[in-house]
């Protein structure tokens, strides 16, 4: 049986990131990959030049739409960028806590530059974290999700 996986995220037009590599990815481990867009992004490798976000009513009618037609045996949650959108795919997904849930919080590039509301890490703490089976963080995701300064080694990520 082909398992079905439903990616929540932004969409890179240039495919390094977001839906376009989630698809990638789960097509390459023999999945069916779904897509719930929450941002349209103008970005390439250079970087990120724009972004319009999904209306979170409009993010949260995509997931249940899905969940209705297809069976969902996973969900990968990646870029949700504000608070409204956090509560609306935190919503949608309490009534499938039987679900595999993974989160990449794209909350911190890893060069620093914030990628998350402010208000929306506190929606992001207190409601999509309970749902979570595997938590993703790069390191100044890690840190700020613990109120812990970045790590630099190994010894500061064990610690």
């Amino acid at each position: 049986m082909i398992r079905n996986v439903l990616s929540i995220a932004g969409s890179d037009p240039s495919g390094g990131a977001g839906i376009q590599a989630d698809l990638k990815a789960f097509s390459a481990r023999g999945v069916y990959g779904m897509a719930v867009l929450t941002a349209l992004t103008a970005q390439n490798t250079q970087g990120v030049s724009g972004v319009h976000l999904v209306p979170p009513q409009f993010v949260a009618d995509q997931i249940n739409a899905v969940f209705a037609d297809v069976r969902v045996d996973a969900v990968k949650i990646g870029m949700i960028a504000n608070a409204g959108i956090a509560d609306a795919v935190a919503g949608a997904l309490t009534d499938h806590r039987d679900i595999p849930i993974v989160i990449d919080p794209v909350m911190i590039a890893k060069g620093g530059a914030a990628l998350l509301a402010p208000e929306a890490v506190d929606v992001l703490t207190h409601r999509l974290l309970p749902l979570a089976t595997l938590l993703t963080p790069n390191l100044p995701e890690a840190a700020a999700l613990l109120h812990q300064p970045v790590a630099t080694n190994r010894a500061d990520m064990a610690s």
